[in-house]
């Protein structure tokens, strides 16, 4: 068999079946394409803006919290207050019943209850007063709540328009993880179990890469170059021999 330049020797070449290290090759090949694959998978960029959506929602609720304490406060001071009012204007209704309802006829009672009744309209106007100022520090509160209300309705659809393309993203790339994992595990079964658990032991250690080619005199994987004398002895040991870098111990392929 030839090729098209009538080359018999590099038809014989490309006829030839792949050896289990280049088998291995294959397979560091496609294991580098799937670290890739899960590294983009895991560093989506919408994840981040996820994260830093999330990061402000939970410093919004934070602060929300913080302002209605104060909010829930003074609330209470103001709920008091009316109570004090309305128990103030009862009595003074009361009073003011007896006091013109010609019920009464002794005039110190009628003095009295008359003093009384200016006291009592002193007292609520005061009262009114406290309230008033309750009212205007109540204001900047309910405004920072209304404020977070909308801060946190936008923030919550950003939150959902990035979980939607963080799914889609996810779902192409694991498709991809998918088919490159199965063409991974096909050209695996071609390497032997021995020769796969040492590269697979390299690659955990060696950050990955646990099979390079040694291209001239150097390691594909380190990127240094060997010693003459170890160039010599890989050259001269038999195609089917394991070698490794004796710089950085990953599996050499020739």
């Amino acid at each position: 068999m030839t090729t098209a330049d009538g080359n018999p020797e590099a038809a014989d070449e490309a006829a030839a079946p792949a050896t289990p290290l280049q088998r291995l090759l294959e397979v560091q090949h496609h294991d580098t394409v799937l670290d890739q694959l899960r590294h983009r998978r895991a560093a989506l960029p919408e994840r981040t803006a996820l994260s830093e959506v999330d990061a402000k929602l939970g410093a919004l609720e934070a602060r929300t919290k913080e302002v209605r304490v104060h909010r829930d406060g003074l609330g209470a001071k103001q709920a008091a207050l009316e109570q004090q009012i309305e128990a103030s204007r009862t009595r003074r209704e009361a009073l003011e019943k007896r006091l013109y309802g010609g019920q009464v006829a002794a005039a110190r009672e009628l003095q009295a209850m008359s003093e009384e009744v200016k006291h009592l309209a002193r007292h609520i106007a005061e009262l009114e007063d406290r309230e008033l100022e309750i009212m205007e520090a109540l204001e900047p509160f309910d405004g920072e709540l209304q404020e977070g209300d909308v801060a946190r309705g936008a923030l919550e659809d950003d939150a959902g328009r990035l979980r939607a393309a963080i799914g889609v993203a996810e779902a192409a790339l694991d498709e991809e993880i998918a088919g490159e994992a199965q063409v991974r595990a096909t050209t695996a079964a071609g390497v032997g179990d021995d020769l796969l658990a040492r590269y697979e032991q390299l690659r955990t250690r060696l950050g990955g890469t646990g099979a390079a080619r040694l291209v001239g005199g150097s390691c594909g994987g380190c990127h240094l170059a060997l010693p003459a004398m170890e160039i010599d002895r890989i050259r001269r040991a038999p195609p089917d021999a394991v070698v490794t870098c004796d710089q950085c111990g990953r599996i050499l392929v020739r």
